[in-house]
């Protein structure tokens, strides 16, 4: 290709993001109008149904070459900007900054949305609880390691609902400001990370002593401020800290992901594809879990998880979480529910939410 042929194509290319540029702005001032229209009514700017469906329309219209997971991470940025001029929109997560919550915040609502992290679990809850139109995101199971007990139990006792889900690829690496990991001396993360690269540890750093923090993120600031040290977190986390990254997928499950909540007030509508989760208890006696579930198998709803907790007030008593496939609102979920609501000494709905897109 000469050079006369290559200015020609940026020529064109020149004349395409004019008109990228200036369809953008367009969109931007529908977005604004929209935004007026929900002050009106007091509707929340961050609506997850609707941004679901959108999400969903742009990969049935997509003919590529752009790959699904790149056109929804430009329109996400386009959505957030248009968010934030609407009305600022306050996420609470757990962090500190770049641990993999944050990440996956950063990944469901953009860079417009004004993120702030918290150190704990129940910090979080408390305060999107306390906030008048605020959002949560937290960890609630891994698929090596299991559920987020912290989450599950504050699921159990808030008034807020699950509005939406996110599924993030956990791709761990070791960071330090030593240049060569046989320099390393200790090692900082979170007793999860460690147990998700316990094979990888034991073959390449044996001698190494292994230390537990809070958090990825808090353990990168550990390695950032001791030498010799390490930390084992994401990518973002060396960004964030300016740390080396010495080896990178360490995780001894490539498949390894997290899956986060999006907790707030209020309910998000049907999209056609959505997740109901419900907190029950059974009676104290024989086939009282089967006689519970049992509406569920003759109508045909997919169960697609279900995890035990103790009941907190009554000794070797339990709770049951329950994901269910489709929204409270369809025909065939709200008689279930309501049938199970005879069958269960207690039933409570703790939300009906767009399912997460798996990576």
């Amino acid at each position: 290709m000469n050079s006369e042929s290559l200015e020609k194509i940026r020529s064109e290319m020149g004349k395409v993001d004019r008109e990228i540029l200036r369809m953008l702005n367009e969109r931007v001032r529908l977005a604004v109008e929209v935004g007026k229209v929900k002050n009106e009514k007091g509707l929340d700017v961050y609506d997850p149904s609707q941004e679901s469906r959108v999400y969903s329309r742009l990969q049935e219209i997509n003919a590529g070459p752009l790959s699904a997971n790149a056109v929804n991470s430009i329109f996400r940025e386009i959505i957030s900007s248009s968010r934030t001029l609407q009305a600022p929109v306050a996420v609470f997560y757990l962090g500190p900054e770049a641990s993999f919550t944050h990440q996956a915040a950063v990944s469901h609502f953009g860079r417009g949305a004004a993120l702030s992290p918290v150190q704990t679990i129940p910090e979080v809850f408390e305060q999107v609880e306390r906030g008048d139109s605020s959002w949560s995101v937290v960890p609630v199971e891994n698929s090596i390691e299991g559920s987020v007990r912290q989450t599950l139990d504050r699921l159990i006792t808030t008034r807020m609902s699950i509005r939406a889900e996110i599924y993030l690829r956990i791709s761990h690496c070791l960071l330090s400001t030593c240049s060569r990991k046989d320099r390393v001396k200790k090692i900082y993360s979170h007793p999860h990370a460690f147990a998700q690269c316990r094979r990888w540890l034991t073959a390449h750093l044996p001698q190494c002593r292994l230390e537990a923090a809070e958090s990825t993120a808090a353990a990168a600031l550990k390695a950032l401020e001791e030498p010799e040290s390490g930390a084992i977190a994401g990518s973002i986390a060396a960004e964030q800290y300016g740390l080396e990254i010495l080896a990178q997928g360490i995780e001894d499950h490539p498949e390894n992901t997290t899956r986060f909540l999006v907790v707030g007030k209020g309910e998000s509508e049907a999209t056609g594809k959505d997740k109901t989760t419900v907190l029950f208890a059974t009676r104290h006696e024989p086939g009282a879990l089967f006689k519970a579930l049992e509406p569920l198998a003759r109508s045909g709803v997919n169960i697609m998880s279900m995890e035990s907790r103790p009941a907190q007030d009554r000794m070797w008593e339990y709770l049951f979480f329950l994901d269910l496939e489709g929204h409270k609102n369809e025909k065939r979920i709200a008689g279930c529910l309501a049938e199970m609501a005879g069958r269960t000494s207690f039933i409570k709905h703790l939300g009906s939410y767009p399912k997460g897109e798996l990576p």
